[in-house]
């Protein structure tokens, strides 16, 4: 959260109460992501979207009026439980919508959007910290997504009536081709993957701007910018990164970024604040934007038609939940031993469970 040092200095919290702040949002998000899931195979897309993106404005303004931690936290919880609606629902229906060799570059285009908004967003937000306080940040970020919200479920309404059913995301072809032999175990390899490689991996992005001001000397409005480096660079990358999965595949992409992931998590304690700290994170931004679009088309490629949701909500619920566990266990791991003990230990863990994962990931269509 790149609000984390503001909030952090207002409630004099450490870094393992910090960690709760994060892992509240994202603990809630990945819980709401599997009736998501659920829901988006039966009732549509449309409802889900609209719940997910005013879900987000309606508790980011709650958030706002949090006057004690623990009124922050069930801010935080309810907010990511209504924000649960979107990925599941969207992330398949934009699959749905184009030829099965051109989904890994769909899914990066639309990956442009979130990292667009996740690049901007922390540098205005550290803004109106700075000028005012953190609780404005959350009252005028909320405006423009519930409007976004609102304009999103009217086109996409008008937009279903002129479009197949299945392109529209209101259900699938009852004559698609079963999922390949092998599915279920490439689906449980590519879950335990990024349930333990992946989760250890976004519980360290969770404290990289309270590094960024404690370690390496940086201001608090600068540190809460860091995101933006990750997220432009996830801008740039991620359409290219869905185009080369769609010409090489998925699982070479995502076996090489989860080991280089890894490395880069290591890399992080050798930076210092400047040029080397930011090029390490554009790395990481481009790291994963390569890896996303790869993950999501290889997930569509393995599920039953009509299971999609459900096994999206599955994913997402994994990434956020592990993350959000992950990340009280390494603020505690940073409270003890340091950041350097804590990225080495993040940085083994990552490599290790993707080259094991990736022996079941073999053979069968991607």
């Amino acid at each position: 959260m790149p609000l984390l040092p503001f909030i952090r200095n207002e409630f004099n919290l450490s870094y393992t109460r910090a960690s709760f702040v994060t892992s509240a949002f994202a603990l809630a998000n990945g819980t709401g992501q599997l009736p998501a899931g659920f829901l988006a195979d039966r009732i549509g897309p449309r409802i889900l979207i609209l719940v997910g993106t005013l879900g987000v404005a309606a508790g980011g303004v709650l958030v706002g009026f949090s006057q004690t931690y623990i009124m922050l936290l069930v801010c935080l919880v309810l907010m990511g439980l209504l924000a649960g609606g979107y990925h599941p629902a969207a992330t398949p229906l934009i699959s749905a919508s184009v030829e099965p060799r051109q989904r890994g570059r769909a899914l990066g285009f639309h990956l442009i959007g979130g990292n667009l908004g996740f690049a901007v967003t922390p540098v205005i937000a550290a803004a109106i910290a700075a000028t005012w306080d953190w609780r404005a940040s959350f009252f005028v970020m909320a405006v423009p997504t519930a409007v976004f919200g609102l304009f999103f479920f009217v086109y996409l309404t008008r937009r279903s009536r002129g479009i197949k059913a299945e392109a529209a995301g209101e259900g699938f072809k009852e004559d698609e081709e079963p999922p390949p032999p092998g599915n279920v175990r490439r689906l449980v390899a590519f879950l335990a993957m990024s349930v333990l490689g992946g989760g250890v991996g976004m519980s360290i992005t969770a404290f990289l701007a309270l590094y960024a001001v404690d370690i390496l000397g940086a201001t608090e409005q600068a540190a809460s910018s860091l995101l933006t480096i990750l997220f432009t660079a996830g801008v740039l990358a991620s359409p290219l990164g869905g185009y080369i999965s769609d010409r090489i595949g998925r699982v070479p992409i995502i076996v090489i970024c989860g080991v280089l992931s890894g490395i880069l998590v290591y890399v992080l304690q050798f930076t210092t604040w400047g040029i080397t700290f930011g090029a390490v994170l554009f790395l990481m931004g481009i790291n994963n934007a390569f890896r996303m679009p790869a993950s999501e088309a290889f997930i569509m490629a393995q599920a039953p038609a009509r299971r999609r949701s459900t096994i999206y909500g599955v994913y997402y619920f994994s990434m956020q939940y592990t993350g959000a566990v992950f990340a009280p266990i390494m603020g505690y791991l940073i409270d003890e031993w340091g950041f350097k003990v804590c990225f080495t230990i993040a940085s083994v863990t990552t490599v290790v469970v993707t080259l094991a994962c990736s022996v079941f990931l073999r053979g069968g269509q991607d």
